[in-house]
């Protein structure tokens, strides 16, 4: 008779019996640090990221700033605790040369812009600009070496010009013209940019051996600068290209590789940011949902070779990528919707889970392009959903990873499934748990259950980011359509969190 009623219940309401995931932590088992440099961000000289985005101009009366750089995008930053921006590229780094944009700007040499749009640029936000916008920030400069068009004595001097003691040569002399007295020392560097394709269309040999030219000139011989050089990786599923990498530069010569993801549909035709369909939607998460595949593949190459994972895995550009909005905002410009929001979810919570390889990561792009967490129009600027995952994420910055284990629903369309929701967890200093989950299904809730294993709460609460549609998203006329609201529907029983989660839903939860 059970039996019966059980199934009957199955036909009326399906969801009673496959809504419900469950979720072991292991909070006893916590030992890796989840870096903050995941947190990252990317800030390219493209379309209206730079130039009208961050900055404005000095003598701009009419946007509040600072040196030329937006006040209103300075403050966001800062309360999304940013900790590192990389910077000048992307594709503009294989043609930019620093010397051409730094000393008094009204002297700074005017160039076109090859790698998107050819576009005339003054070059008023240069190296200074740029390390100074850090410094404001509390972020970590990470700058990106040209080894495409540039030298291996150009690489040499900006990190001369960067990092090295007043008075010690002409470039540091040059500095003090610029009005700088003291180093930046600039810490990460990136040796080329997709060296396989826009950076110079090389095969991993050449790169191999150009890479390690450039890293021991810019280090000295016996290694005293100190830098953490990132080495380009792949730009494909193949695995000949990582483990040349591994195999063939020496430990003492790199700190880092690193990959790039974007969730694209279709390269050719990459859709609408705003106005998109169900299938497209889940055809963009599935696409997110690699991420996972490309960490765990690479990690396996890596793990061969650098067993005690010495060397980090970098994803130096990650994010949803649609065509340019048509309305005239600037190239690579797009509207960023809760789609975006579940993108930002789903992909933190595998950088978290993949802690122990994953130590920095940089979403495309910061302002104005691509998945921005910020977009601006003349005076008015707006912070996008994506804006809200990371802010809300920010708790797990340099906190002690929860391991654990899922057992989750599958989103479904036609004979294609992944996984429904994504967590993560962590431990910071004061001793609280947060735990972060994404639920990308946009029809089904779920019910979730978590075990806290190891981990004695008392109290709950938490934040939460959904809307009714996928397509939802924030604009200049309203501004607050998306953002966080407070999160009351979880519930301690004993040793046990239940909640419900909405569809399209991004919850971080806080326990103590």
């Amino acid at each position: 008779m059970k039996k019966i009623i059980l199934l009957l219940l199955f036909a009326i309401f399906p969801s009673v019996l496959t809504a419900q995931i469950k979720i072991t932590l292991n909070a006893d088992q916590s030992k890796i640090q989840i870096n903050r440099n995941i947190y990252g961000h990317f800030a390219e000289d493209l379309g209206r990221c730079i130039y009208g985005g961050i900055y404005v101009g000095k003598d701009n009366t009419k946007i509040p700033n600072t040196d030329g750089v937006r006040n209103d995008v300075i403050k966001a930053l800062k309360d999304l605790k940013i900790p590192n921006l990389r910077w000048p590229g992307g594709c503009f780094a294989d043609t930019y040369h620093w010397k051409d944009a730094v000393g008094p700007q009204n002297e700074r040499k005017p160039i076109e812009n090859l790698a998107w749009g050819n576009m005339r640029e003054d070059n008023s936000f240069g190296t200074t600009e740029f390390l100074n916008l850090c410094e404001l920030l509390s972020a970590e400069p990470y700058l990106a070496v040209n080894m495409n068009t540039g030298s291996v004595q150009e690489a040499v001097e900006w990190v001369q010009f960067a990092n090295h003691a007043n008075g010690t040569s002409y470039l540091t002399d040059l500095r003090e013209k610029c009005g700088r007295d003291k180093p930046w020392d600039v810490k990460f560097w990136g040796i080329g940019n997709e060296s396989w394709d826009c950076g110079g269309n090389m095969s991993v040999d050449h790169y191999i051996n150009l890479y390690k030219q450039f890293a021991t000139a810019m280090t000295s011989y016996f290694n005293t600068e100190k830098l953490y050089r990132i080495a380009v990786g792949p730009g494909g599923p193949g695995n000949e290209w990582t483990e040349g990498i591994m195999k063939n530069i020496p430990a003492r010569r790199f700190e880092a590789i690193s990959i790039h993801h974007y969730s694209v549909i279709n390269w050719s035709n990459k859709g609408s940011s705003s106005q998109f369909s169900d299938e497209e939607y889940f055809k963009t998460m599935q696409q997110a949902w690699r991420m996972d595949d490309i960490i765990r593949t690479n990690g396996e190459i890596m793990d061969k070779y650098d067993p005690v994972k010495r060397v980090a895995l970098v994803v130096d550009e990650w994010g949803g990528w649609y065509d340019t909005d048509p309305d005239g905002n600037g190239q690579l410009y797009q509207q960023n919707t809760m789609r975006d929001a579940m993108i930002a979810g789903l992909t933190l919570n595998i950088f978290n889970n993949h802690a122990d390889r994953i130590r920095m990561a940089n979403l495309a792009q910061m302002v104005n392009v691509l998945q921005s967490v910020i977009l601006t129009k003349d005076e008015k600027m707006i912070l996008t959903p994506t804006y809200y995952v990371m802010e809300m994420y920010n708790v797990h910055q340099d906190a002690i990873q929860v391991p654990m284990q899922i057992i989750s629903n599958d989103f479904v369309m036609g004979n294609d499934r992944i996984p429904a929701v994504t967590v993560s967890a962590s431990k910071d200093k004061s001793g609280k748990m947060h735990i972060s989950l994404a639920n990308i299904d946009n029809i089904n809730s779920q019910q979730v259950e978590i075990d806290l294993k190891g981990f004695n709460a008392t109290h709950i609460s938490g934040k939460i980011l959904t809307s009714s549609k996928v397509q939802d998203h924030n604009t200049f006329d309203n501004p607050k359509n998306v953002v966080p609201k407070n999160f009351n529907d979880a519930s301690i029983s004993g040793n046990y969190v239940k909640l419900m989660m909405p569809p399209i839903s991004v919850i971080v939860l806080e326990l103590e």
